[in-house]
This record gives C-alpha cells, structure tokens and sequence, in this order.
C-alpha cells in the first residue's frame, strides 16, 4: 500500500486545492459574475459533453489499463498504444457526420424547453472530444504510476483557467456568452498539457501493426464504452433531463448543490487514480487474497475519509447556504440526496476496478443498462413533479442500486467483501457525530460559524477514529501528519 497511500494524499491534496479553486467559481464567480442563465447553459452543455466521453474516447482510457500490463515488450506495448489512439476514430467520425447533416433537427429537439440552447449545441461534440482523449493519455501515464500531473491539469489547472475567465467576465473584457465558446478552448488547452505530459513519461514508438490480441481489446471497448455511458449517465443525466423540462435557471441551482455533494468524492477519485492500475495488476496475476486486503482497506480508508467530508458539509449547509443569493436555497435537500448516495458509493472502495478488470465485466454492464434505462425513467417522472429535488431523488435510486447491484456481484461471484466490523464502528461514529452537531448553532456571521464548527467536528471525528483504530493506513497518515497523536 506504500506508493498507494503516496500517490492517494498527493492526489487528494491536489484535489482539494481543486475543489477549493472550484468552490470559488461554482459558490460565488458562477453564481455573481456569469448569472444564473449562462451558468445553467454552462452546466447543461459540460453534462451532456460528459455523457457523450465514453463515447467519443471508445472506452480506450480504461481498456489500456486492462491490457498494458499484459504485453512484455516495447514492441507489443507500441502496437497496443497506436490501436488505442485510432480506435476511437470508429465514433469520432461518424458522429461528426451525423452532427454536421442533422444539426438542425437535434439541436432543435435538445433547446424545445430552452431556446437559448440551440445555438450552443455544437459545442457538446467538441468538449466531449476533449475530454476523451484527455482520458485516454492520462490512462497512459497511469500505467506508467505517474497519475499526479495528470489529477493537477484535471483539477486544478482547469479550475484555474475558468476562474482567470470568469473573472475576465466581471472586469467586462469578456461577455457571458464569449465565455460559454472559450470553455472549449480551456478543455481543448487542457488535453494539449496531458498529451505533452503523457508523451514525456514515456514516447512510445508508433507502429502501423495491431496488437495480436486486438479482437480481445476492441471487445472489451465496446463494453466499456456501455460501462462509461451507464457511469456518466448516472452522474450527469439529472442535469441534462433538468433543461428538457424545466427552466435552464434551475440547472445552475442544482449545479451548485450537485458540486457541495461531490466533494464527498474526492478521496475516491484520489484514490482511484493509483489503486486502478494496481488492482488491474493484482487480478492479472491471480492474487486473490492480496486483492481481498486492498478491497477492505480502500473500503475503510475511503469509509473514513468521505465520512469526515460528508459530516463537514452537512453540519454546515445550514449557514453555508446562507453565503449564497437566496434562490439558491432550495440545494439544500438535494445536498443531502446526493450526499447520501456519493456516501455509499465511496465505502464500496475499488468496486468498479474489481469489476472492469474481471471476466464478468459483460453480465455487469447489461445490468448497468438496464438501471441507466431506470434513471432516465425516474427522471422523466420525478422532475415534472418535484423539480431539482425530483432530480435528486431518482439520482439517489439509480445510484443506490446500480452500487448495491456491483457489490452483491462481486461478493457472490469472485468471493470478494469490503466490509469489516469497522466498517459499522465507522458508520456509528459518524451518526453520532451528526446528532451532536448539526442542531447546534453559533450565534455568529456563518462563515465563523462554519469554521468554528468544523474545528470542533474535526477533532473529535479524528480523535474517536484514531483511538479506535478504525484504519491502520488512515492512522499511518495522521501519526505521520501529528506525530504528538502517538502518545494519546
């Protein structure tokens, strides 16, 4: 777990610088400088782009993790490289036909209920195709355990960029609607660095001969391409059923929700970024019982680590939301929806790895559809009715079940559990930490409330896992961090 737990806190400081950065543009720039409308169009453009990823990159990001570490030689390793970067053209080019000859038609279909999307649709494509590729050449690095630059361009660096525009917005050199076109210029500058960087770890020779294995590899791309979908789907459907049937106004409010949520999973996504290659690399050589261990340490660790975020948002969203302009509000309860469900899609720790390197990523992607077929379902009868909270409550369903449907396969199938008698000491901990604290309330301006509260959770949330000895990895951390934590 050594160069996990490195590579974990460095991603996960990196992260958090990010979600910092992006607190500022999401809470207040968005909300202030670009106004509720273009940060509405800004969101719903950014979802469907994220829906249509998986897509345009062919699911080569994860397929090369998979299969990098199968091939011994530089040779078979070029062949296998230069496959990955053309297989995604099969989708590129004839989506981009279809996009030229029936603009018209899907743009009108997309902006029935908001007009003003019609003349942005063209950038989905374009957003989208950046962000695939993006994927693909950090997936490269990835394998090589170089996964830090590649989470600073993703999370800090393009929150940087968006910051430096929206402020361009409030000084008035730019206009609203010039910042929604030069969003895809920040993404398209945020490939450009990943390639750079991708290509400087390792410059593979590039070779007009496939790899042996290629059916193998186009195979699991198609599934993975159904898994990406069914994964995103889960994620950004939500916001993109939002602008088909109601005002685009409220896809900005959700958004602000949506982001307090998702910083629940930000360990997750830390962690991820090193543990990915090296479950792959366990599967492959059979190390069941080394695998087994990792899947109950992420579990715990992440258990642990989200647990103290979610209890940080949630005892403050009371005065958090104060901060905001008051029609922003009406989060608060898709705050706590998300959140939920962000929780329990955290403690199943490498899951979705176990999975896709697994000779049953087949019979779990169908089930995956079946359930993106029920979230878009839910969606379309809950958001009429209930608005953005409709869109957090058939969120939370989807999720719930396409989690639990993942954890009941791989416990029954391939004999692997996450779960611990930490696990419920953990989950004990952190209910009566929320009892105790979110009815509590200082009589102050919330921001000293905030931080005053947060200070007080933190130590006595850190103190009881620590005495306890919820986590030996996470305790290793704090020791490290605290050394005067020893001698409690």
């Amino acid at each position: 777990m050594g160069i996990v737990i490195k590579q974990s806190i460095r991603n996960t400081v990196i992260t958090y610088i990010g979600f910092a950065i992006g607190a500022a543009n999401a809470l207040f720039m968005y909300t202030n400088f670009l106004g509720k409308t273009y940060y509405g169009l800004t969101a719903f453009l950014l979802s469907s782009a994220n829906i249509m990823m998986p897509l345009m990159a062919f699911g080569v990001h994860n397929t090369l993790v998979k299969f990098y570490s199968g091939y011994k030689t530089e040779k078979e390793k070029s062949e296998f490289l230069s496959f990955m970067m053309l297989l995604p053209l099969l989708l590129v080019v004839p989506f981009s036909l279809i996009a030229y000859f029936f603009y018209s038609d899907i743009a009108a279909f997309l902006s029935r209920e908001n007009p003003i999307i019609y003349h942005y649709v063209w950038l989905i494509p374009l957003i989208s195709l950046c962000m695939g590729y993006f994927e693909i050449f950090y997936a490269w690095v990835k394998v090589h355990m170089k996964s830090v630059f590649g989470n600073f361009i993703k999370e800090v660096f393009l929150r940087i960029l968006i910051s430096i525009f929206l402020y361009a917005v409030y000084f008035k050199w730019i206009t609203a609607i010039e910042f929604v076109y030069i969003t895809v210029g920040i993404y398209f500058v945020m490939t450009l660095a990943m390639v750079y960087f991708a290509l400087r770890v390792k410059m593979p020779a590039f070779s007009l001969k496939f790899p042996s294995d290629k059916k193998a590899v186009f195979i699991y791309s198609i599934f993975i391409i159904i898994s990406g979908s069914v994964a995103t789907l889960l994620i950004d459907i939500d916001k993109f059923m939002l602008g088909q049937y109601i005002n685009i106004d409220n896809v900005a409010y959700y958004s602000v929700a949506i982001f307090i949520a998702t910083v629940i999973s930000v360990p997750s996504r830390a962690m991820h970024q090193i543990v990915y290659p090296i479950t792959a690399k366990l599967m492959a050589e059979n190390k069941h019982d080394e695998l087994n261990i990792l899947y109950k340490k992420t579990s715990i660790s992440l258990q642990i680590v989200g647990g103290y975020v979610l209890l940080g948002i949630l005892v403050n969203i009371k005065a958090l939301y104060m901060l905001l302009p008051p029609e922003y509000a009406g989060g608060i309860f898709v705050v706590f929806t998300i959140g939920i469900s962000k929780y329990f899609d955290l403690i199943l720790g490498n899951n979705n790895a176990i999975i896709f390197n697994s000779i049953y990523y087949r019979m779990v992607l169908f089930l995956g559809l079946l359930l993106a077929f029920l979230a878009v379902t839910l969606n379309m009868f809950f958001i009429p009715r209930y608005g953005i909270d409709g869109a957090a409550i058939a969120t939370l369903i989807a999720i719930t079940l396409y989690s639990l449907s993942k954890l009941f396969f791989v416990t029954m199938r391939m004999k692997l559990q996450p779960f611990t008698r930490q696990t419920l000491y953990s989950l004990a901990i952190s209910l009566a930490i929320f009892f105790a604290f979110y009815y509590w309330e200082f009589p102050f301006h919330p921001l000293p409330n905030i931080i005053l509260k947060s200070i007080l959770m933190s130590v006595v949330y850190g103190y009881l896992n620590y005495k306890l000895r919820i986590s030996a990895e996470v305790n290793q951390v704090i020791e490290k961090v605290f050394p005067k934590f020893k001698s409690l």
